[in-house]
């Protein structure tokens, strides 16, 4: 793959001591979320260099780390060191772990009724917990393998546990506004059309379209009666999970094992296990790790299907992209710890991926509910209705995402 032409950063020659400024709120996660976004996307890729032999896996080898050097090498020439740029940023990460744990713990009380600082705070861990999870990922080499390994993994169990609840939620928010706009506004396109509009509008509500000949007046009363059915059907699934995903969240706070993560993080915020061989390696031993990691994401945006291929129903091409948008939320952590925050240049297709995301599950529940034995022929239509909708909003994000991405000349294979 030819890597395209984009805005290089040239390595600080100062540590950046603070940390990247808070996100803005997540949107409804999958989610490891991961993310759901967690506000700005990665920034320019991350500038090449050439990375000393000694103690480094080659690009694209085995993630096993050779023992250094019995002496401890001598510092490089502008005196910053790898574990001088990737241990503050992990202990910041693991402060603010913390921190919103005890936040989480003092909303999470039966004064707080309305639940807010709770979510908030909730939210603040788990976007902790991505960054120190991903973190871990990308930079195992320079990292104790055995050790980051299994934090790594811990943390994404307790990421995906918190983030259901608000999955949940989000999801049914979202399928009861689509419903409510279209049980008054024209129908969207029958199954395998194209919608009308260009891409990276609204097509759901704008397109006109016939359902299996009736006249679009009938359809549109057929749709008015099973709407309210079809949302009262959502509600009742989607809030019985969204009980059991809370009801989950808090055994889980109060299991031994979560206590063991909080443990392993409280010791992260004061001591980074770093590999044999690292301590005084310049940040080379980082640059390497971050540029798998852009070209990783890079070589599954090349793998996306072609605009050609795009049509609203193709949920079996859905996994490849929420795979790009998991690429791309760890190129940004990546490039968070490297430069010291994350800059503004891909924040378009993050958003457009975590909207291709949200539209995808929403139009799974869709479909899940339209099986359900035994209800209305309306209430099926309905459904059924609203499962279009959210495909062509996939289709939608997919197209705003090919035109936010900067690196055009990634799209296409060679």
């Amino acid at each position: 793959m030819r890597r395209p032409d984009h805005p290089t950063t040239t390595r600080p020659t100062a540590v950046n001591g603070g940390l990247p400024g808070p996100e803005s709120p997540e949107s409804p996660e999958s989610r490891e979320a991961e993310g759901g976004p967690g506000g700005g996307g990665p920034g320019a890729g991350v500038p090449e260099r050439t990375v000393p032999g000694a103690g480094a896996p080659e690009a694209g080898g085995p993630d096993h780390v050779i023992p250094g050097p019995t002496t401890a090498p001598p510092l490089p020439a502008d005196g910053v060191t790898a574990e001088a740029v990737l241990a503050p940023y992990l202990q910041g990460q693991a402060a603010d772990f913390l921190r919103s744990l005890r936040l989480h713990r003092e909303h999470s009380a039966p004064s707080d009724a309305g639940g807010q600082g709770a979510e908030a705070a909730a939210r603040a861990l788990r976007r902790s917990a991505r960054r120190i999870s991903g973190s871990l990922h990308t930079f195992r080499t320079v990292l104790d393998p055995a050790w980051a390994d299994h934090l790594r993994t811990e943390l994404a169990w307790l990421s995906g546990i918190l983030a259901r609840e608000h999955a949940y939620a989000g999801r049914l928010t979202r399928l009861l506004d689509a419903l409510h706009q279209l049980s008054g506004a024209t129908l969207p396109a029958a199954r395998g059309t194209k919608p009308a509009t260009k891409p990276g509008t609204q097509p759901a509500t704008t397109t006109a379209a016939r359902t299996a000949g009736a006249p679009e007046a009938q359809g549109r009363a057929v749709l008015g009666v099973g709407a309210a059915r079809a949302g009262a059907l959502l509600e009742r699934q989607l809030t019985l999970a969204r009980t059991r995903a809370h009801s989950a969240a808090l055994q889980a706070l109060g299991s031994s094992r979560f206590h063991a993560v909080a443990d392993a993080v409280a010791l992260l915020a004061s001591e980074v296990p770093l590999a044999p061989g690292t301590t005084g390696r310049g940040t080379e031993a980082l640059l390497e790790p971050a540029e798998r990691a852009e070209q990783r994401l890079l070589a599954a945006v090349v793998a996306l299907p072609a605009d050609e291929s795009a049509e609203p129903y193709n949920e079996a091409q859905d996994a490849a992209w929420h795979q790009a948008r998991l690429l791309l939320r760890l190129h940004r952590y990546a490039h968070e710890v490297v430069l010291g925050a994350a800059a503004p240049v891909l924040t378009g297709a993050g958003h457009a991926l975590d909207l291709h995301r949200d539209a995808a599950e929403a139009a799974a529940a869709a479909a899940a509910a339209a099986r359900t034995p035994r209800i209305a022929p309306a209430t099926a239509y309905a459904l059924g209705v609203l499962h279009a909708d959210q495909r062509h909003e996939v289709e939608a994000a997919r197209a705003v995402f090919r035109e936010t991405w900067p690196y055009a000349t990634a799209m296409t294979a060679p």
